[in-house]
């Protein structure tokens, strides 16, 4: 084989998280949990401070909004008070903000994540604040990607629906059957590859080299040309796994939670402590799921450019080591 062919070099060398060569399943997850490892601060760390504060705001306002407006969980209650009402209002609309907040800043994580994995890669070690200083620059435009990619989903959702309008006019079982019969297959299909060819990859493209938000999306799209399947499954089963470990972790919190929250109803700090246990169950999950996540699809991008562009010999060069 000539050098320069993807993976020459790569298979012999390993100054890192993962050895520098075309990457399969096991490869990417064992890179996944040592950079996690071996960079907690800035994976998990970071993880759990963005969602900390911000699911600290639902619990700040619901401790405010309790001893403001007596809000309380009293199930066998017949009718509400107007403050009683307001409180609930807040205090569930506090939890919204919050998740939204932490869902932005889960967003510049994965953007960190992105440069810790490819320090990792060779062999380098990032601290909390050294991958937090190698995003400026492109964290607004991070926030402008992940919000366009959200976008164009939400679209793809709504043109969907649109086209059920007319079918749902007629009234007929039987043509609203065919027509989802025909149609919510072809959907998928366009939901998967839309998420495969233009949502997946843009993040660490974005991070990891001189483009934009378009120049993101378009590295993206080209790097999983002839490679959706691969992508595919690899994303679909990374969002298998993190959901039910997610699930587990969270789910005891939740538990203990609601069964505290209802033992307590009647008392005025019931909904405080059910907002409690969803916070700290949401930033559990975050602390895992996040960093996991975006290290696997950050070396997904590692893995197609290496294959598609024998990034492995670039890597070794950045880690001093001499090709031969």
């Amino acid at each position: 084989m000539a050098p320069g062919v993807p993976g020459f070099h790569g298979a012999a060398h390993k100054p890192g998280a993962i050895p520098l060569r075309p990457l399969g399943l096991g490869d990417m997850y064992d890179g996944a949990l040592k950079i996690i490892r071996f960079n907690p601060k800035a994976t998990v760390g970071s993880a759990v401070l963005v969602a900390s504060v911000a699911m600290a705001v639902p619990i700040v306002i619901t401790a405010v909004v309790t001893f403001a407006f007596g809000l309380t969980l009293d199930l066998e209650a017949t009718s509400f008070s107007t403050s009683e009402v307001v409180g609930l209002v807040v205090s569930v609309g506090s939890l919204v903000l919050g998740l939204v907040l932490q869902s932005l800043g889960l967003v510049l994580v994965t953007g960190m994540v992105a440069h810790v994995t490819a320090a990792a890669a060779i062999g380098q070690r990032l601290s909390m604040g050294e991958a937090w200083a190698r995003t400026r620059g492109k964290r607004w435009r991070l926030i402008g990607l992940t919000t366009l990619l959200g976008l164009l989903s939400l679209l793809g959702f709504a043109a969907y629906a649109a086209l059920w309008i007319p079918v749902i006019q007629l009234g007929d079982l039987g043509t609203a059957v065919i027509f989802g019969l025909v149609t919510l297959p072809l959907f998928l299909v366009a939901l998967w590859l839309f998420w495969v060819r233009v949502y997946y990859l843009p993040v660490p493209a974005l991070m990891l080299e001189p483009v934009g938000v378009f120049g993101a999306i378009g590295r993206g799209y080209r790097l999983t040309r002839k490679a959706f399947w691969r992508t595919f499954g690899i994303g679909m089963l990374t969002l298998l796994v993190t959901s039910i470990a997610g699930q587990v972790l969270a789910t005891p919190i939740a538990v203990v939670g609601q069964v505290a929250a209802v033992a307590g109803a009647t008392s005025e700090y019931g909904a405080l402590i059910l907002i409690v246990s969803q916070a700290l169950s949401s930033v559990v999950t975050a602390a895992f799921v996040g960093p996991f996540t975006s290290a696997v699809t950050s070396l997904q991008y590692l893995d197609q450019r290496i294959r598609k562009e024998a990034y492995d010999v670039e890597l070794m060069t950045q880690a001093g080591i001499t090709a031969r």
